[in-house]
């Protein structure tokens, strides 16, 4: 039986291959996770009371674009976050998580063609892995740009020349970054608008961290669209609550955008698409309401930063994140330095080659692993000082 080629060449993805290079060796110490970006920080507890009080819901089919409630609890959300009005019944669809939404843009707005060739599809190297398969999927090009120290961690797209711009129909964008922690400021969106307004192409704003940082809102694509004037198809931005609210299972996460954009995801998503449970619905719409909870989950985030920045103050090489909960640490050689950690501390990372593409010597993540600030602040701090201890001295 044949199988579709456009999907042959895609390498392991990155946690079994993970697990092939850590589980055939024994852990050299008591196991600290590091290694996925699972919140475990606690949720609100009465997300749960209102699952019950909806419960009946799960005898219904739900809404497919999200219920008025979620859909205006959404753009509130935004209108305080951003000072971007949008219209709940046109701008705004409910995801059952974000990384379907991430694909499923690309197969709704995509154009076979772009500029009389194959359309181009720009992602940051390293990268969140949806951003390539979506373009595989439609039959896009993939063109990866190396987000990496000497561009401040996110890609200069407009690097990347007239002759591929010409052609390019999307752009991913991921602020703040995973993994670096990187973080987009006024100046980046308003040159990247520009450039996006020139070239006729679409950015893909993939905000998902926006919530999780040390001092400074991170500044938003679409007030930075608004503020430009810009084409209000020309950007769309996506938002999840597993970071901003530590509910990773909830699975409910949005994307906002011009009604045109809307209309044609809506659309797609009627045929393919797989609602949030009404009663998930509702919890989503009481918790974009709420920021007490984020302020609370930030705090803990601070004082993770507080510690990673001490344990790593005299390492050479040692960035800060800007924001989100991903520390990106520069090593010899990524994976040599993930099994070193696992055999002689029980400590489990990433390997920053599992997160990007090129071939050896080419890859912008070779040297560097990843490491998730998710577990109990205590276990967390622990788990720094042996990766330290073990990889830096």
């Amino acid at each position: 039986m044949n199988l579709p080629e456009r999907f042959s060449n895609l390498p392991e993805y990155a946690f079994p291959r993970l697990r092939a290079l850590l589980d055939v060796h024994a852990p050299g110490g008591d196991i600290v996770h590091m290694t996925i970006g699972e919140p475990k920080h606690e949720f609100p507890q009465w997300v749960t009371d209102v699952i019950v009080e909806n419960a009946a819901g799960f005898n219904s089919y739900p809404q497919n674009e999200g219920t008025d409630a979620l859909r205006g609890a959404i753009a509130d959300w935004v209108r305080r976050r951003y000072g971007v009005a949008l219209d709940p019944a046109t701008q705004v669809m409910a995801l059952n998580g974000t990384r379907e939404g991430l694909y499923n843009a690309a197969m709704a707005l995509c154009p076979e063609r772009k500029s009389g060739g194959q359309p181009v599809i720009l992602t940051p190297n390293p990268f969140y892995q949806v951003y390539m398969v979506a373009a595989l999927s439609v039959g896009a090009e993939p063109i990866f740009v190396p987000a990496t120290a000497s561009t401040g961690h996110l890609p200069d797209y407009a690097s990347v020349g007239p002759e591929v711009l010409n052609r390019t129909a999307i752009v991913y964008v991921c602020s703040p970054a995973n993994p670096q922690g990187a973080v987009a400021d006024r100046d980046y969106w308003a040159g990247l608008i520009s450039l996006a307004e020139q070239y006729d192409f679409r950015i893909f704003a993939d905000e998902c961290y926006s919530e999780i940082y040390r001092d400074t809102p991170p500044t938003g694509a679409l007030e930075v669209a608004r503020d430009m004037g810009a084409d209000p198809e020309r950007v769309t931005i996506f938002h999840s609550l597993s970071k901003r609210s530590n509910l990773p299972g909830l699975r409910s996460g949005f994307v906002a955008g011009g009604p045109v954009t809307i209309r044609e995801l809506r659309q797609l998503r009627n045929y393919s698409g797989a609602p949030l449970p009404g009663p998930l619905q509702a919890a989503a719409a009481a918790v974009w309401a709420d920021e007490a909870h984020v302020e609370q989950n930030r705090a803990l985030y601070r004082e993770k930063y507080a510690i990673a920045d001490e344990v790593f103050e005299a390492v050479q090489g040692y960035q800060p994140p800007e924001a989100g909960f991903f520390l990106w640490l520069p090593v010899d050689d990524g994976e040599a330095a993930t099994l070193k950690l696992w055999q002689e501390t029980g400590v489990r990372v990433l390997p920053g080659a599992y997160l990007a593409q090129g071939k050896a010597g080419q890859n912008p993540g070779e040297g560097y692993i990843r490491a998730a600030m998710v577990a109990p602040k205590a276990e967390m701090q622990g788990g720094l000082i042996k990766l330290r201890d073990c990889l830096y001295r």
